[in-house]
């Protein structure tokens, strides 16, 4: 078996995700400021009145630091964490920056409108409906998250050196690469949070709903389907090649040993096959995620190339195990 890949996109969309993060929280009742008392309601009792207060720049600055730490506490606890348990931790840290994020900026926006045009704290209206809707939101998104970062584990086998290779009887051969594209997934993540942004505007009454929910719609559509093309996963083995796109491997195109004719590596640039992500030129279909070595196969005539790392490995498994199969 062989796996190579690089995984250092997903940290910038991690990046862009905590800091906008961090925005919304601070923003919010600042952008409201001129709608609210100096000092708001913070806590509430069970009955459902205010019974606690913070000024407007506590009530900013108090949940963003404790996102802040939230982070810091996660940075530090994935810089320490052993090769063997990095997979596991990165998708629980992916959850809790996905529902911890979602949750305090839900939370802000249900603080920020019960205080909405009070003269006085204590007049601030209840946040029990705006809590329960957080709490179902931030699990959902932490579900997401978490499927987002499962990885099925690659089925084994044994790595073999140059461009052909000999396929000894009885043993089952894999090779297995990713690459992602740090700025889609950038974008990708700047794009959700236009979306929560929006979201967090009508549900805080900062923005009038319709106009606001409109934008959510084709902002979140955009988000996912860049996060759809800003990862790529190709796999070789003895029923042929699967590319998968997207952080779960889905949609995936799929080609039998029997019907690819060659396997083979090219240097491709964006400039050759006229941009990023899934593209259509002169040279056939490429998934062009960073320039420099591609995968090839060429199937009934026409080529279809994935950027992906070590493709020379995968062309000579390829070619080697379609020698065998039966045409």
């Amino acid at each position: 078996m062989k796996y190579s890949g690089r995984g250092g996109g997903t940290t910038w969309g991690l990046v862009g995700w905590c800091a906008g993060i961090l925005l919304l929280l601070v923003g919010m009742p600042l952008a409201a400021r001129g709608r609210l008392p100096e000092t708001l309601a913070t806590h509430w009792s069970r009955s459902g009145e205010a019974d606690g207060s913070m000024s407007l720049w506590a009530a900013a600055l108090f949940p963003a630091l404790l996102w802040a730490v939230l982070v810091a506490g996660l940075a530090v606890a994935s810089r320490h964490t052993g090769p063997q348990s990095r997979g596991p931790v990165r998708g629980w840290t992916a959850v809790t920056l996905a529902a911890g994020g979602v949750f305090l900026v839900g939370v802000q926006a249900s603080v920020t409108r019960a205080n909405l045009d009070r003269s006085d704290w204590r007049e601030a209206g209840s946040v029990t409906g705006g809590g329960v809707a957080t709490v179902v939101v931030a699990a959902a998104a932490g579900a997401l998250a978490w499927l987002a970062t499962r990885r099925s584990p690659a089925a084994p086998g044994r790595a073999a050196d140059g461009p052909s290779m000999d396929l000894p009887e009885g043993q089952r051969l894999v090779w297995f690469s990713r690459t992602s594209n740090p700025w889609l997934q950038l974008t990708s993540a700047v794009t959700g949070l236009v979306a929560l942004a929006a979201v967090v505007a009508a549900v805080g009454g900062l923005a009038e709903t319709i106009p606001a929910l409109t934008l959510v719609v084709p902002f979140v559509l955009a988000s996912v389907l860049v996060l759809s093309c800003a990862s790529v996963q190709a796999r070789v083995g003895e029923e042929g090649l699967r590319v998968s796109f997207g952080p779960q491997g889905w949609p995936a195109r799929r080609w039998a040993l029997q019907d690819i004719e060659v396997a083979r590596v090219e240097h491709r640039t964006p400039a050759q096959v006229g941009g990023w992500g899934y593209r259509l030129s002169g040279l056939g279909t490429t998934v062009m995620l960073r320039r420099g070595e591609c995968l090839v196969v060429r199937v009934k005539g026409k080529d279809f190339a994935v950027s992906v790392d070590d493709a020379e490995r995968g062309a000579a498994l390829l070619n080697s195990l379609g020698a065998k199969s039966p045409r």
